[in-house]
């Protein structure tokens, strides 16, 4: 069954992955632009690398409802953790330490989640009821996250077929990690508690490049909203991927979309290869029933070993232990990612459970490169009791992180007899995927006593419709049907401003060019020139189009407007009043004389920057070509005189 081999990434073809059953869905998170934090009222969206204290704490796994451990909690109960979380009196309160109950959930958060909701077609709940979901990782101070589910069973257009979206979710963010070193993590919590919401995808994608078609529907989707934050780390998404025989893998926290099709490729990858090696072990003999390892202390034969990573082990008074892994003879080097071997896997279990973070952490006897000596070696091999089949690991460090990675390469060894073992794995640079923790179960989740459910009530529906964008693919149709200039089609149809632009083109007259150009290319030279065009006010921008309309000001003047009513805000009473040509023989006088003051080297100039002076002065006030034919003409007359 698993004869087909991957291609390199380029060559893969649809077919291809429809031969493995490629299987991909998404876990969109995105932050919401609300002024407050979820469950309480500090600041949100405030970010800084200050601090004012640290706090210590220490993370223990506690039973569910049903009596039962998550197997998440469990494994970050293994690493045996310090973690210190660094503290802003500004952006955090006693909530974020569990020290004082939650306020009731920001309504302003709630709307956005519920609007989403609707534009991505999900049924709504009648009641939002708040769970508390666990997390162990530290990466928040109360070990568990509040979250609450806003719509179920929806879906979203994706070509000729659709997308179907399981469920929308609004939770609470979790800290920002600044560094994960051996048995010390570090989080800024500055982004804690901030409203998040997460869009669940069917597992309807079947090759890499429509994961990463389909995340930015929906991050487009969301955007059109005008409620939603942007910029780094403002968009997360966990891409869920399987092949046939497989299991659901969870990719965590894939910054840029554009790392999707990579990593995606490469986690379908692995996984079809693990399966492969599965089946080389049963042709082996080897199955969970019949796996056989061993492990010993070698710290004595390698006390003087001249391989620097055990060397300075050693001097520290570290220690050294062998795994023997019987039959598994050269299936350490067995590829599973582009340029990656399964010893890989191994060695990222004993990084991130053993917290053996320094690399290497583990060699073995199937590796090609130089590092024990052959003496070493030959003795390794008795102690264990080896033959040519069997393969060796060896890990060093402190005697109880030792000790525990060698109980974590037995069971990631063992593992490969089944398959693919359920975790979450990250993102790396080079589109490779990296263990990070056991996949979470459903024991995690249990209701919270403190905040009683909220009524979705028909009238808050109702005001949230009002406000709906009109979906972004509908405003796209339409845009290319007016033939509004392509530059700007997908830019307007995903800008707040779009439903002004509708009103200027269909209620006030403008064309769909100039329309275009006021509302999509001048924004863009403001962006530019380092103006914060994200705050422009709809209501000022109106006023301007309402005064070119009306003839107040002429299509000249409206950058210049739209640059003052950023910095100071705009009004129509105090518009100069309008010019006609024959006004403008004083403008063109006194800019000519001002020219020629400047004595210029070359007075052929000097129509061009009379031009450029008079426009200064009455930019908006008169059609720039009335100005323009007006110079053109008094510098004609001298010429004749």
């Amino acid at each position: 069954m698993y004869e087909f081999e991957f291609k390199p990434f380029e060559e893969m073809t649809p077919e291809d992955y429809a031969t493995v059953g490629f299987m991909s869905g998404l876990e969109v998170h995105q932050q919401l632009l609300t002024k407050s934090k979820l469950f309480c009222r500090c600041p949100a969206g405030r970010y800084s690398h200050e601090y004012h204290a640290e706090i210590l704490r220490h993370m223990r796994p506690t039973l569910s409802e049903l009596g039962e451990y998550d197997g998440t909690a469990l494994m970050e109960f293994k690493t045996k953790k310090n973690i210190v979380y660094r503290v802003n009196k500004e952006t955090v309160c006693t909530y974020e330490m569990d020290d004082t109950p939650p306020f009731m959930m920001d309504d302003e958060a709630l709307d956005t989640a519920l609007e989403i909701s609707m534009l991505a077609g999900l049924t709504l709940v009648d009641e939002v009821h708040i769970a508390r979901k666990q997390y162990l990782d530290g990466s928040i101070p109360t070990g568990f996250q509040r979250t609450a589910i806003c719509g179920i069973h929806g879906s979203v257009p994706y070509g000729d077929r659709k997308i179907s979206m399981i469920q929308l979710g609004i939770e609470e963010d979790s800290c920002r990690e600044i560094s994960d070193v051996g048995h010390l993590r570090i989080y800024n919590t500055d982004r804690l508690g901030m409203p998040l919401i997460e869009l669940v995808t069917g597992p309807d994608m079947r090759t890499p490049k429509e994961v990463a078609e389909v995340a930015q529907i929906l991050r487009k989707m969301m955007r059109t909203t005008g409620r939603v934050r942007r910029g780094i780390g403002a968009t997360r998404a966990d891409t869920n991927v399987s092949v046939t025989g497989g299991t659901r893998i969870e990719i965590k926290g894939v910054p840029k979309i554009g790392m999707m099709p990579l990593l995606t490729y490469n986690e379908a990858q692995r996984q079809w290869n693990l399966l492969r090696l599965r089946e080389e072990l049963k042709r082996r003999g080897i199955t969970e029933e019949t796996f056989s390892s061993s492990s010993v202390d070698i710290t004595r034969i390698l006390k003087r070993s001249r391989f620097t990573p055990i060397a300075d082990a050693m001097k520290q008074g570290h220690v050294a232990a062998a795994v023997k892994l019987s039959g598994w003879a050269e299936l350490l080097r067995w590829q599973t990612q582009d340029n990656t071997v399964f010893s890989r896997e191994i060695s990222d279990r004993v990084r991130v459970i053993a917290c053996l973070s320094v690399l290497p952490n583990i060699i073995h006897s199937d590796s090609m490169s130089e590092t024990l000596s052959g003496a070493e070696w030959k003795e390794t091999k008795v102690a264990l009791g080896c033959t040519p089949d069997d393969t060796i690991v060896i890990v060093w460090g402190a005697a109880g992180d030792v000790d525990t990675a060698v109980k974590e390469i037995v069971i990631r060894a063992k593992e490969a007899t089944v398959g693919i073992p359920s975790e979450t794995r990250q993102a790396l640079r080079d589109g490779t995927t990296g263990f990070e923790r056991i996949l979470p179960g459903p024991q995690r989740m249990y209701p919270d006593t403190d905040l009683p459910p909220i009524r979705v009530v028909p009238e808050r529906l109702a005001r949230l419709r009002e406000r709906m964008p009109v979906q972004y693919w509908d405003r796209m149709r339409r845009y290319h049907e007016w033939k509004v200039p392509e530059d700007a089609i997908e830019g307007l149809a995903l800008s707040p401003l779009s439903t002004l632009f509708d009103e200027a083109v269909t209620e006030m007259g403008f064309g769909v060019t100039d329309a275009a150009v006021i509302l999509w290319r001048y924004p863009r030279r403001l962006h530019r020139d380092g103006i914060r065009t994200e705050v422009l006010p709809v209501d000022g921008l109106r006023s301007i189009l309402n005064a070119v309309r009306e003839g107040k000001m002429t299509k000249d003047g409206v950058f210049s407007a739209m640059r003052r009513a950023l910095k100071h805000g705009f009004d129509v009473e105090a518009l100069p009043p309008r010019l006609e040509r024959k006004d403008l023989a004083s403008f063109i006088e006194k800019a000519k004389q001002q020219v020629r003051y400047a004595k210029l080297h070359d007075e052929k100039n000097i129509p061009n920057l009379t031009l450029d002076r008079v426009m200064d002065e009455v930019r908006g006030r008169i059609p720039g070509a009335d100005v323009a034919a007006e110079v053109a003409a008094h510098f004609a007359k001298e010429v004749l005189k």
